[in-house]
């Protein structure tokens, strides 16, 4: 069954949602032994809106349900 308010990620979001998620390493405010602290989904979000503004990703379920699927591909 598929549902009716799934999100489309084109590859523009992909990118930059690798390339903040390493930004937020680089900068280490987050980082823990087996990868990042709890809150590091809501400082993903701000940084997100910033650079795609309308775009209106939410850390859940958006970023939370698209990082899994990233880690499975």
């Amino acid at each position: 069954m598929k549902l009716a308010n799934q999100m489309k990620w084109v590859l523009e979001k992909n990118v930059m949602l690798v390339a903040c998620m390493v930004d937020l390493y680089n900068v280490g405010t987050y980082n823990a032994n087996t990868g990042f602290k709890a809150d590091y989904l809501n400082e993903l979000e701000r940084m997100l809106e910033k650079v795609l503004p309308h775009a209106m990703l939410k850390a859940k379920p958006n970023l939370e349900s698209r990082i899994r699927t990233l880690k499975r591909d």
